[in-house]
Order: structure tokens, then sequence, then C-alpha cells
């Protein structure tokens, strides 16, 4: 449905709300399937990591090598080496321009498929406490 344009064209950990990407519409949709989208703050761009590959070995590990953190299976993390490579990322959304989709906070690579576009409600939002392992904090805290 669409495909991601940004300067970054290799996958990295750290530092993605430094970027600023644009996703492409692609036929048959244009501007009509992105009307109304502006009046979000956010949206949740549904992605696929076509460059990452899936091996069983993978099955679990310590996030990015990193000994210090526990070994954690791979629906533990969010590691871009996934069994359906398949990316999931909530975005600011800067500007909806034709059929053009210009956002920051989006973690994918030059050329990555975009699967879906949906809007960021907060009621969809976690419901009731969140709590996370101390070493997901560490690992995220340069991400954006």
């Amino acid at each position: 449905m669409g495909v991601v344009n940004s300067s970054r064209l290799h996958p990295e950990d750290d530092r993605w709300d430094s970027e600023t990407a644009v996703i492409e519409l692609a036929e048959p949709f244009d501007e009509r399937a992105i009307q109304g989208l502006s009046s979000f703050s956010h949206c949740i761009v549904v992605y696929v990591f076509d460059q990452a590959s899936w091996d069983v070995s993978r099955m679990s590990r310590h996030p990015r090598g990193n000994t210090d953190w526990p070994n954690v299976g791979i629906f533990a993390q969010r590691a871009k080496d996934r069994p359906n490579l398949l990316g999931v990322t909530v975005c600011k959304i800067l500007a909806v321009e034709g059929s053009t989709l210009r956002l920051s906070g989006l973690d994918a690579i030059d050329g990555t498929p975009v699967v879906d576009i949906k809007p960021w409600m907060v009621e969809f939002g976690p419901r009731g406490e969140v709590c996370q392992p101390n070493w997901s904090t560490e690992l995220m805290k340069d991400y954006w």
C-alpha cells in the first residue's frame, strides 16, 4: 500500500526521532485513503522488515547481544529479526500532503514496504498500570 522514504539506509538501533520519514502511498491508494488523518497527532504504521531475516536460533537471546541483560524470547523483545518480519510503530504526524504522509519517529529504513496505517486513539492505549523490566528501559534510553 506504500513505501517509506527516509535518509536512513541501514537499520540502526538509536536516535529515530531525529529522522523525518515520508510514506508515499501506492496505487490504488491516493489522498482519499488518508483524508482526515491530519486531525490526529499520531498514527500507527505497520511495515515489513524486508531486509531482516529469521533464524530459529534467534528464538531467545540477549537483547542487542548485551549479556548484562537477560536472555529473553523473541516475543519479549522488539528486535527486527522476527519470525513474522512485521514492525509496528506509533509515529508523530508532521504533515499530510496529497497521498504523502510525513512522520517523525518511524523506525523503518528507506524503501521499507508499509502494509497499514491507523490513527492513534487514546482509547486503544494501555488500560491500567503499565510495567516493564529495567533492562528494557535501559535499552530504549537513546532509541528515540
